[in-house]
């Protein structure tokens, strides 16, 4: 599987300021950790988001967002935002930040 060097890019800017985050090739697409958690990744062109159960549903009702279906079964807590909805660099901030607030409650690994 591959995914878009443009969008892993503009994830690599916003992360690098972003504290205890690192970067990861997995599944041969690319993720990002914050504290060892799964935050955000690329896969094909579409952003992978962790979003956690409490945000899931009202995350799915958001414009451009689907199920997150990586092995063909929904992943709960997940979703995939389609490229025109992190079209701007601030609408990219904005599901990066969803999702490392959301992974910021979780235990460090």
């Amino acid at each position: 599987m591959a995914y878009d060097e443009g969008t892993a890019e503009r994830l690599s800017d916003v992360f690098e300021r972003i504290p205890f985050s690192s970067e990861k090739r997995m599944f041969g697409s690319l993720g990002f950790m914050v504290h060892g958690h799964m935050t955000c990744g690329v896969i094909n062109d579409q952003l992978m988001v962790r979003v956690g159960k409490g945000q899931y549903e009202g995350t799915l009702k958001k414009p451009f967002v689907k199920e997150m279906d990586f092995t063909g079964k929904a992943l709960t807590g997940f979703v995939y935002v389609e490229p025109d909805g992190f079209e701007s660099d601030e609408e990219l901030e904005n599901w990066v930040n969803l999702s490392v607030e959301y992974v910021l409650t979780l235990p460090a690994k």
